[in-house]
C-alpha cells in the first residue's frame, strides 16, 4: 500500500455539507458524481496532499443509506492507494482478510476500487484503491 487515497465520510445531505465542508477547508470540494451502482452521490475535497469523500445515499437501500439509518453520519472507511490491485487482494486473502468484492469494480474519482470486511479490520472499513482510466 502506497497512502491513504482519502477517507469516506457518510452525510445525510451531501449539498449540507458541502457547504459546511467548503467553510472548513476554504475550498469548494472539486468533484461531485454519482456512482450509480452504489446508490451513493459523492463529492471529494483536497486538503494538502490528502482528500476527503463525502458520501450521500441516493438508494436508502444502499449500504451508505443503511450505514447512516444505523450509525449516523460519521467516518464511513479509510481508501489506500495501490499499484496492483489484483495482487493486493491476492496478498490479503493469503494473510486471512475478508474481501467484500474479489474482482475490482468501478468506483467514484476514476478508480477500480475493492472492499475489506471490517471484521477482518478491527471494525474499519477498508477500500483499496487503483487509478483507473
Amino acid at each position: 500500500m502506497n497512502k491513504i487515497e482519502h477517507i469516506g465520510i457518510a452525510v445525510k445531505n451531501i449539498d449540507d455539507s458541502n457547504e459546511l465542508f467548503t467553510k472548513l477547508f476554504g475550498e469548494p470540494q472539486y468533484k461531485t458524481e454519482a456512482v450509480e451502482s452504489e446508490g451513493v452521490k459523492t463529492s471529494f475535497f483536497k486538503v494538502g496532499n490528502n482528500k476527503i469523500e463525502l458520501l450521500e445515499a441516493i438508494d436508502q437501500d444502499s449500504l451508505i443509506g443503511k450505514f447512516i439509518n444505523t450509525k449516523g453520519e460519521g467516518i464511513h472507511h479509510i481508501a489506500f492507494d495501490v499499484d496492483d490491485i489484483e495482487a493486493e487482494v491476492k496478498r490479503l486473502k493469503k494473510e486471512g482478510f475478508i474481501v467484500l468484492n474479489d474482482i475490482p469494480k468501478k468506483g467514484a474519482d476514476n478508480k477500480l476500487v475493492v472492499f475489506l470486511h471490517p471484521k477482518t479490520t478491527n471494525g474499519v472499513l477498508i477500500e483499496l484503491c487503483q487509478d483507473f482510466f
